[in-house]
């Protein structure tokens, strides 16, 4: 195991009394004072002073291996085509794509009239992202009339965008700024203004406005339900705007035509307890795809003007094997997301009659549908990979059925897919449940070798982890290691069932399946009893906290990404953002005694225990406001104050981003060498 070195001496944060008590129950929390009261201003000197203290101790700890760190920096970065840029794609008068100048960090946004030869620089944001430590953009909107740009940023990882807007012909900026924002545009048909959605104090998506340019703003819609996010989008046909107010299982849509800015929206199917429906616009009607039938959700239409629903005409059925995931409208054909038996499908339903689906080379992938801005097209653009192939894009030929591969990321260093091999296994549960497993390794990797295996999972909120590619994770397969992706409960892997039976009272579901994945992995040969090592993020790094307090002997090491591990305390926390959107997740334990219960028995932070751990390294980002940077603090803390053996335990809170960590498409890639090379170090392979 990897030890605590000797020097520099770790950090302890000071304990300081704090009990709650909720239901009969007296919640104790000595690090509870690790969380700001100011919050999300973080501005406490102890608190700042701690996590200066616990990143300084990373800095040190991790300093002689500065000469892996570069070299594993250099090989990712190595996989990433310096030039890169995408696959053009038509938007009505003009062509547009986005390129990487050469050693940059983020991107250009280019367009030219169709048929011109040269292209004109949208938006850069490069010179955007001057003097800031973080930049990300958010919504990217050119007017109707072409003529104007709207845009938003966040410029500190705290996900509150501003929104500026661009006059095209001269280049300048109009004085036209909003602050605030989810980060989401939506042009007026006629230009005159634009929608967008004001986040509160508290980062809740809550309030919809209209823009006028270079007028006052005017209140469209409110949300006042503090369990529900508001976002907004647009139909394909760029007729309707949606106002979606949704947790995470019950939406309620709204719509308001563009071409009526001033109109009052008009709610489409008032919410209900469990109903979940999107809303889209084509040839027929209004779309719904909805699970008022069936859990897999189903497809139906309903005319213009009567789409009231009780008037909704079944389209397509779900199914056990049919799990329909999103739909999008175009001239003539509705293309539908789908899981069958678990794979990814694209298919497509004729207005006119019969659909079809698209066939793709291999057995195990991941495909999507990509950036299809037309709602006339003579295509359907994919996003495709595996864990063996890079992302690809595809253009599936309406006409003449072909798929036409107009981009593969470009590994300019070198990359061989014929020396690689994957499988897939379906591994027993403990209750009997089949679990998928997606693994990836050299040809050259032998089972039973007693070579290094890392294992990812992530098991929540219904999102399932696509077995698809990735550039960096070849550092590990070209080290010898095989790569594994747990498809646990609490994901959609298999369909929304799947996704049930993680959530609420069924949470160690989740948490089960992945010991018993990794379980069957050492008793199989894939790894060497306890030479598995792990890593989750978010909801994943409370799988990762619940699996080393239930068998930390299994694993050699375990990375934490911001992660979601004091459950009990967040879920009693009504004032956080994310709290009342997340009760249907994981139960509320303010005003339920059996959630509290639940929630308190698996709680990651709640059940550290003065036993032996393997060694760990928990990330955090500062201005997080999904995962609030004292979690993994107060989890750091606790744990190093608890645990029984001298493992190394580091934690690395970026001070200056949130959830995602760094922004800059290199920049990034420290955060992976730093993951890779404390794993390398857990095994060993350190000096490779």
């Amino acid at each position: 195991m990897l030890k605590t070195p000797a020097s520099p001496k770790a950090p302890m944060a000071t304990t300081k009394d704090y009990t709650a008590s909720h239901h009969g129950f007296t919640l104790t929390d000595p690090y509870f004072w690790l969380k700001d009261p100011g919050y999300p201003e973080v501005k406490d000197e102890e608190i700042l002073g701690y996590l200066a203290e616990e990143n300084s101790y990373f800095g040190a700890v991790m300093k002689p291996q500065q000469k892996l760190l570069d070299a594993v920096f250099e090989e990712i970065k190595g996989r990433q085509k310096e030039d890169d840029e995408s696959v053009p794609w038509k938007n009505g008068a003009f062509e547009y794509r986005w390129a990487f100048q050469k050693g940059a960090e983020y991107r250009t946004w280019y367009r030219r009239p169709v048929g011109a030869d040269d292209w004109d620089v949208l938006l850069d944001e490069v010179t955007e992202a001057e003097g800031t430590e973080f930049y990300r953009l958010g919504g990217l909107s050119v007017s109707p009339c072409g003529r104007y740009l709207a845009y938003s940023a966040d410029k500190n990882g705290s996900e509150r965008f501003t929104v500026r807007v661009k006059h095209l012909e001269s280049g300048e900026l109009l004085k036209d700024e909003i602050a605030e924002t989810s980060g989401e545009i939506i042009w007026a048909s006629d230009s005159s203004g634009f929608f967008y959605t004001q986040v509160s104090k508290e980062w809740r998506p809550y309030k919809v406005w209209f823009h006028g340019l270079g007028g006052s703003d005017r209140a469209v819609f409110e949300e006042k339900d503090t369990s529900f996010f508001v976002h907004i989008s647009r139909t394909s046909d760029r007729q309707y705007m949606i106002i979606r107010s949704a947790d995470h299982v019950t939406a309620e849509n709204r719509i308001l035509p563009l071409d009526a800015p001033g109109g009052e929206p008009v709610v489409v199917a008032p919410r209900r307890a469990g109903h979940d429906y999107t809303v889209e616009h084509g040839d027929e009607g209004f779309y719904f795809r909805s699970n008022r039938e069936h859990k897999n959700f189903c497809v139906y239409r309903a005319d213009d003007g009567d789409m009231q629903e009780d008037k909704w005409q079944l389209v397509l059925a779900g199914d056990d094997r049919h799990y329909l995931t999103g739909m999008q409208a175009f001239r003539g054909l509705l293309a539908i997301e789908e899981r069958k038996d678990g794979l990814d499908q694209i298919r497509l339903i004729n207005t006119s009659g019969g659909d079809r689906y698209i066939d793709f080379p291999e057995p195990v992938y991941e495909v999507g549908l990509g950036t299809n801005a037309e709602y006339v097209q003579d295509h359907i653009r994919l996003g495709y990979s595996s864990l063996v192939t890079p992302p690809t894009v595809f253009d599936y030929d309406l006409a003449s059925g072909e798929l036409v591969r107009r981009k593969e990321q470009e590994i300019p260093s070198g990359y061989d897919r014929t020396a690689y091999a994957s499988e897939r296994l379906m591994v027993a549960a403990r209750d009997g449940v089949m679990v998928p497993v997606s693994i990836v390794y050299r040809k050259d990797w032998k089972k039973g070798a007693g070579a290094p295996l890392h294992l990812y999972g992530y098991g929540a909120y219904g999102l399932g982890m696509s077995p698809s590619f990735s550039a960096s994770r070849l550092s590990l397969l070209d080290r010898g290691f095989a790569y594994a992706i747990a498809h646990i409960r609490g994901g959609d892997e298999l369909g929304y069932g799947w996704y049930e039976d993680g959530k609420l009272e069924k949470r160690t579901n989740t948490f089960n399946d992945f010991v018993d994945v990794a379980k069957h992995l050492t008793d199989a040969g894939y790894a060497a009893k306890g030479g598995i090592s792990i890593s989750g993020g978010s909801a994943g790094g409370e799988l990762m906290g619940a699996v080393v307090n239930q068998a930390p002997e299994l694993f050699t090491a375990a990375v934490l990404h911001v992660p979601f591990v004091d459950v009990l305390n967040t879920m009693l926390d009504a004032d956080l953002p994310l709290t009342p959107i997340e009760w249907p997740e994981w139960g509320n334990p303010l005003e339920d005694k059996a959630a509290y219960e639940t929630i308190a028995a698996y709680c990651p932070y709640s059940n550290i225990e003065a036993k032996d751990y393997p060694p760990m390294l928990v990330t955090g980002g500062l201005n997080d406001p999904r995962v609030t940077y004292w979690e993994p603090a107060k989890w750091t803390a606790k744990l190093r104050a608890t645990k029984t053996d001298d493992n190394l335990l580091l934690m690395k809170i970026n001070m200056g981003a949130g959830h995602g960590g760094k922004s800059g498409r290199f920049e990034r890639f420290h955060e992976v060498a730093e993951e890779y090379v404390f794993i390398l170090m857990a095994f060993g392979l350190a000096g490779e």
